[in-house]
This record gives structure tokens, C-alpha cells and sequence, in this order.
């Protein structure tokens, strides 16, 4: 059975009037349209997949009445045209909640909250994962270029005439690969700040780059 299926089991069996309710009459109305739109013309997907509830009315009159008293009580609905149809719809995980919480449906509001947190901890995960792999990538491309520049002067009598600042933070990259600029600052002896260590390796680029241009 279906998240749209449930919720319409579960609403199907309250009672349409609540004499214990403490709302107004006219409170208890509005909940009983909607309520009803929901059960004859509504649909809820698959809160694993995406948000989205809608109710489809063939009149705007309709439609416009279901729109205003989800608005009223705080529910930030919207209304597009499909076809003939007037379709009231809720993309927002936290109005489609408030609804289902609305109409009754409050098992369900449990359920679809729990799938909700789900969703954003997997969410939470994946972007850090994509941020930790951006910056990993970042690294050995950085890390590429360096060695690359290293090796070359390395290759030559001009890396015995390097400063010693350049020579010390040379060698330590071709020995930690891996490690980005602010770490290799830091295994310096004296440590240095991530600008600094990033200013040497610069430098050796550039030297690598003029001995290139040389060559032609």
C-alpha cells in the first residue's frame, strides 16, 4: 500500500465531527472540507523519494477555497492549472507535515517525519562527502603540479642554488604527497602559516615554469 493509501486509511476511519473539539464551528468546517478534498481528490507521493501533496479540483472556485484555508492556518499552499484541472499543491516538507497534522492524519505526520530526518542526515552525509572529495581532489591536483615542478628543477643544478626556505619545503612535499599546504606549513621546523608555505611552493612553480621557457 502507498504513503497516499495510508493516509487515507487512517483519516477514513475519525469521525467527520469532533462534538469534544474545543475549535469553532466554522473551524471545524474548514478541516472537514479539506479533510474530504484530500480523501476524494488528493494524492501524497513517496516522502523517500520527494515532497509532494496536492489536491486536484475541477473548479477554481473550489480550488481557491482549499488554497485559502490551508493559507489561514498557516500551510503555505500554491495553485497551478493542469489541463482542466485545478490542482492545490504543498512542496515543502514542513507545510505537507502541518497538513497531514491538519486533517487528522497524525500517525501519519509521525511516519512522515521520521522519514524526513532520514532524509536529511543522508543528505548531510552526501554533502560532506562531495565537500571532503572536492577538497581531496583539490589537494592532489595542487599536490600533482608541485611534485611535477620539483622534480623538474630537482633535475638541474638550480635546485642546490634555491634558498633554503624553498629546498626544505620541496623535499617535504615529495615526501607527504597527501598532505595539503596548511599541514605541510605546520611539519616545517619552524612551522610556518598555511600563506607562507603556499607563497614557497608558488615560487617554485614560477622557478620551474621561467626554466621551461628557457629551454625554448
Amino acid at each position: 500500500m502507498s504513503f497516499s493509501s495510508d493516509v487515507k486509511q487512517e483519516i477514513e476511519k475519525q469521525k467527520v465531527w469532533d462534538r469534544k473539539s474545543t475549535l469553532s464551528q466554522d473551524k471545524q468546517i474548514q478541516k472537514i472540507i479539506v479533510r474530504e478534498a484530500f480523501l476524494k481528490y488528493g494524492f501524497i507521493s513517496n516522502p523517500n523519494k520527494i515532497y509532494h501533496l496536492e489536491i486536484v479540483m475541477k473548479t477554481k472556485k473550489g480550488a481557491k477555497q482549499i488554497f485559502d484555508i490551508l493559507n489561514q492556518n498557516g500551510i503555505k499552499a500554491r495553485i497551478i492549472k493542469r489541463r482542466e484541472k485545478n490542482v492545490v499543491y504543498l512542496k515543502e516538507g514542513e507545510d505537507i507535515s502541518n497538513c497531514l497534522a491538519y486533517i487528522g492524519a497524525s500517525s501519519s505526520v509521525l511516519r512522515f517525519e521520521e522519514i524526513r530526518v532520514m532524509r536529511e542526515m543522508r543528505n548531510q552525509i552526501n554533502r560532506r562527502v562531495n565537500c571532503e572529495t572536492a577538497n581531496l581532489t583539490k589537494i592532489v591536483n595542487a599536490s600533482y603540479e608541485q611534485i611535477k615542478a620539483i622534480e623538474a628543477i630537482k633535475a638541474t643544478n638550480k635546485w642546490e642554488n634555491l634558498e633554503d626556505g624553498l629546498k626544505k619545503i620541496g623535499e617535504l612535499r615529495l615526501k607527504n604527497p597527501d598532505l595539503s599546504i596548511e599541514m605541510l606549513g605546520k611539519k616545517l621546523n619552524p612551522p610556518i602559516s598555511k600563506s607562507g608555505a603556499n607563497h614557497r611552493l608558488k615560487k617554485i612553480i614560477e622557478i620551474a615554469k621561467e626554466m621551461k621557457k628557457e629551454d625554448f
